[in-house]
């Protein structure tokens, strides 16, 4: 008998993280063949042509000119205030909707995840978000002692399944009250697919039919993680307007991150948005997600808070950021097109792509499909049901001829 001394709800717990497991043995490809012989089509990170980490100057210059008490202070924990207006203005640009608002800086993106699921659902409550997610959604609701499920991305004419949508929301609510539901869009991870604005108009017509019942208590949360390279800053975000005077019990939080568009990976530096009709709704918000922090990390990044603060509030910084940003996306959007162009002509079938880092390839064996490529010194990602491909990090050159080795695999592992 194994001994342990752990917590019977901590017992049995470990993390095999596929991702980083897929970028350490790219790496140690790189270190035994030369990295100009290998693809790495891992790393959810920009990499330029050089396969270089990037980091927008404009953002490297600001933070490199903070005062040092501005990087080595201790920040409040419900986040600088002006880090919170800033955040909050970036999020929504010209869509903010008619109803409360209420910001709390979190650990990036991930923090604000957590502080949903934590306050938000019942322990042993099921969470729901789509059969294609990023995997540590289902880490962050074990971790906390709840459940994941999921219902079907995608319908049969590649579209977002309103109806099974529907369906999981249904059969959930009648187990509970409470129903956290995590929508990535636009730009999701790992399909690169963002919903149309009449999709959200299905999702919310779904969620305003159940909250007649005054019982239930329902959360859309929307990791925006990648919303900066999902196209035109004000088009892509026009689903927000229709946050707007929702029923009391529905309440949106928008997972804002640095990470990707600010290119500040490293620094852990988001915020949560909430937003709702109720200005009761927006208080209890704001003090039970500080709360919150108090009891997992405390304060978080006041370098990184400040150096959002000063990019919104210098307009001519802003511009130049964004133009930079806009650099990258459109790299993104080459490297992405090399694919799907080659993909069609291979006969490869894949998930629809719009935008972001990733796109994904169905696979009925994808650990078998991966380890085959690494013949070919190509190095994915195995997820449950396909090949996830960071578009992101792999340079135009070596992208081209991809998609074929990539059928030829397939065809290999599945015949």
């Amino acid at each position: 008998m194994t001994m342990s001394i752990a917590a019977t709800h901590a017992k049995g717990k470990f993390a095999i993280d596929k991702i980083f497991g897929a970028a350490a043995a790219a790496n140690q490809a790189a270190a035994q063949f030369g990295k100009d012989k290998v693809v790495n089509a891992t790393i959810g990170a920009i990499l330029d042509d050089k396969e270089a980490l990037v980091c927008l100057p404009t953002v490297e210059k600001v933070y490199r000119n903070l005062p040092i008490n501005e990087v080595a202070n201790y920040a409040p924990i419900a986040g600088l205030p002006e880090f919170l207006e800033a955040a909050t203005a970036l999020t929504f640009g010209d869509n903010r909707p008619d109803a409360y608002t209420g910001a709390i800086a979190t650990s990036g993106g991930t923090g604000a995840i957590h502080h949903t699921i934590w306050n938000y659902s019942e322990i042993g409550d099921t969470i729901l978000t789509s059969d294609w997610y990023w995997g540590p959604y289902k880490v962050l609701c074990e971790e906390s002692l709840r459940k994941i499920d999921t219902f079907t991305l995608f319908d049969e004419n590649q579209n977002f399944n309103s109806k099974a949508f529907e369906s999981k929301v249904n059969d959930i609510l009648t187990k509970q009250n409470n129903l956290v539901t995590i929508i990535n869009a636009p730009a999701h991870n790992p399909t690169g697919y963002s919903l149309s604005d009449s999709e959200w108009d299905n999702v919310l017509d779904i969620v305003k039919t159940v909250a007649k019942d005054q019982s239930k208590r329902i959360v859309i949360l929307a990791d925006i993680a990648y919303i900066d390279y999902a196209g035109e800053k004000n088009e892509c975000r026009t689903f927000m307007k229709k946050f707007g005077n929702l029923p009391d019990n529905v309440l949106i939080i928008l997972a804002y991150s640095m990470s990707k568009s600010y290119t500040m990976y490293g620094q852990r530096t988001g915020a949560m948005i909430g937003v709702s009709k109720s200005k009761e709704v927006i208080k209890e918000f704001a003090d039970i997600n500080q709360y919150t922090s108090r009891a997992t990390w405390s304060n978080i990044n006041r370098g990184c808070m400040r150096l959002l603060a000063n990019i919104y509030n210098d307009k001519s910084t802003l511009a130049q950021v964004e133009k930079e940003r806009s650099e990258y996306y459109a790299l993104i959007r080459e490297r992405s097109g090399i694919f799907m162009n080659e993909a069609k002509a291979a006969n490869l079938s894949m998930l629809p792509y719009i935008a972001g880092f990733f796109l994904t390839i169905p696979a009925k064996d994808p650990d078998a499909v991966c380890d085959k490529l690494h013949d070919d010194h190509i190095f994915a990602v195995p997820l449950g049901k396909g090949i996830r491909i960071a578009v992101c990090a792999v340079p135009s050159a070596k992208i081209t001829g991809m998609a074929a080795k990539v059928a030829q695999a397939m065809a290999a592992v599945e015949k």
